[in-house]
Order: C-alpha cells, then structure tokens, then sequence
C-alpha cells in the first residue's frame, strides 16, 4: 500500500487543489477502498461555487468543512477490511462496493427511529472532516457507513451512479405515484431521469419530463417518459392534457428556482408537489395556491434511504440506459474540467472522474 496518495481537496468556494495526501488506515470496524470511479454531484458544484447551503449566510452555519475532499457518489474495490467490518456488511477485501452518502451517527433521536438518512449530526462523505470524499485513490469507509456489494462487470462509473438514483427513487417513494396518476419531472438531468425511470416502473397513466435540452428530453424518453416537452408553455400543455385538471405529481429536479412555481401551477387540486433540489437561492411563491387554492402537499426528499438496493438492481438488470447517461469519463486530474462540464449543462449529462 502506498503511503500517499493524490485527492482533490476543497479549501473554500472555488478553490480546489490536487494535493497529495496520505493513504487514510482503516481502524476497527473500518474499511478502506481503492477508488475505481466518483460522479460530480450538481451539489458539488453549487458547493465549489458557494451556495448558503455549504458555505452560511444569516440564517445557518455552512454545512462544508474544509480542508475536505470532495464525493459521495462512488464504486471502489475492498483493499483492507476486518472480521467486524466483514461481518456487518456482509462483504470481503476484493469486492467492488458502493456506500451510502450519509454515516449516520446511529443514536440520535432520527437514527433511532430508524430515519437515518435524517441523522443530526448529518456526516456525509465529501464535506464533512470525519467523512473524507472519493476523489481521491483511496477512501476510508467509516465504522458506521451502510455499505452494500455491487457488480464487478459493470463499468465503475456506472456501478457509481447508484448514488444518484437511490436519490430518485426516494423521491419517487415520496410521491406515492398511482396508476392513474399524470407525473411531472422537472429537469432531465441525472436525478430527473433516476425519477422518470422509477416512475416508470411504479405505471402511471403517463409521464412527462420537462427540459429545455433536446438530448436531455429523448434521453427522457428512453428512461421511460412517455412525452417529454419544453418548459415554455407546459402549464397550458399539461392542462390540455388532463381536461383541465392539471397533474398528480410534480417532482422538481431543475434547481432552478422558476420551476417551483412552474410546479405550483401545473398541479391539479390536492395534487403532490416533489421538492429534490439543492437551490441555490431562495425561491418566492405564492403561498395562497398552496393553501387555500389547491391545498396541496408538499414534500421534500432527501438523499436514497432504503432505496439502494433498488437502485442496484434497476443498474445491474439494465431497466435505465446509464451508458447514455454517463457521457464523460475523465481522469481525476480534470477534475476542474469535470465541474465545468457540469456546469456548463449542455455538453454533458453525468461526469465521472476515475482516479
């Protein structure tokens, strides 16, 4: 084992620096990984670029600790592991594996509900001391983590993506989509098409994606969508379509903050508005459509609780086309032209920086 390694490290908004580190030691209960592949999360972007979320303003503490490499959503192999950590996770050095984005603290009034993904403490890789991140050659799988084995035969980067799309499910989970129901995604990047193909699978009367992207809306409809349309006129689109009604489900995935109340004026009275995005700035609506015009339900979702397995399985069994969702594969060198390409947002769905 090498004593150093190479690992993007985040010291403030847009300062982020290839430095060599030294190769963290697994301790008891622990593991270490040999990083094969970590996607570029539209959260590491708005956290390289300072959104109040990671870096406060008046209202909250940033949740980011720098110095801290970033990435959360990855596969690596098993490289050093003990009896315990074996015996809880049910894996063993040589396995490629993937780990939940949150290590919760396990006793907390959350934890112990056993809403862990709500964990108080909220340690999640890639911005958190105790939880270095995997861009990096190697990470350290902490005690606590929720680890589960993942196919070898899958190319990494989209054993990686089940990060991602238990995040959709959850989401999709929070909807309650029934048969009849008309479900609306906002945004066709990678956490819109996660929920597009696990609404597909619930069997709604129809789905439809909005995005302003071409490539973005037929990737849409190869994950499932039965239309997919521009964002421009699609209020009056989706009324025409539900006799004036409007939709069940809105599930918004832009981080865009127009596609709020693009959302509030879509849904049908009663009807279930989805909120997944990380914005970043505050968002102005009109509360009285939310209340006393349509008394609608709003629910927020928050990262893939119980959804992993799932998730694997969608990837392994091949129900979601992720080769075409993963359109860069660069090395980890790159990655400042990795978050450039997510930011950009019209060369590239998914990016992937491979140590």
């Amino acid at each position: 084992m090498p004593e150093t390694m190479q690992a993007v490290v985040c010291h403030g908004p847009e300062d982020y620096r290839l430095e060599r580190r030294p190769v963290p030691e697994p301790g008891p209960g622990e593991a270490l990984l040999k990083v094969e592949a970590v996607g570029i999360c539209a959260s590491d972007l708005k956290c390289y670029h300072g959104a109040p979320l990671f870096w406060g303003d008046e209202n909250r503490v940033g949740y980011c600790e720098p110095p801290v490499t970033p990435g959360h959503e990855f596969t690596g192999t098993v490289v050093a592991i003990d009896a315990a950590a074996e015996t809880k996770w049910g894996v063993r050095s040589g396995d490629r594996v993937v780990s939940e984005q949150i290590v919760p603290c396990e006793e907390c009034r959350y934890c112990r509900r056993g809403q862990y993904w709500l964990c108080q403490p909220h340690k999640i890789y890639g911005f958190k001391q105790a939880t270095q991140g995997a861009m990096a050659d190697y990470l350290l799988v902490p005690a606590n983590a929720r680890v589960h084995k993942i196919s070898a035969d899958l190319p990494a980067a989209h054993a990686a993506f089940a990060e991602p799309l238990s995040c959709s499910l959850h989401a999709v989970e929070r909807a309650t989509i029934g048969m009849e129901d008309v479900v609306v995604v906002a945004g066709a990047g990678p956490i819109g098409l996660g929920m597009i193909a696990g609404a597909h699978q619930r069997g709604p009367k129809l789905t439809i994606a909005l995005d302003f992207d071409p490539h973005r809306r037929e990737l849409a409809l190869a994950c499932g969508a039965d239309l997919a349309l521009e964002p421009t006129g699609a209020v009056e689109e989706v009324q025409k379509l539900t006799g004036g009604y409007g939709c069940d489900v809105y599930m918004e995935a832009t981080g865009h903050p127009a596609a709020v109340p693009q959302g509030l004026y879509m849904l049908r009275k009663a009807g279930v508005f989805v909120e997944y995005s990380v914005m970043r700035e505050p968002v102005t609506v009109d509360w009285t459509i939310i209340g006393d015009s349509k008394e609608l339900d709003i629910r927020g979702a928050h990262l893939g609780p119980y959804c992993w397995p799932a998730a694997i399985r969608m990837i392994e069994n091949k129900l979601i086309p992720v080769d075409r969702i993963v359109t860069h594969q660069l090395p980890v060198t790159q990655f400042a032209e990795g978050i450039d390409l997510v930011g950009d947002g019209t060369k590239s769905v998914k990016v992937a920086l491979i140590p």
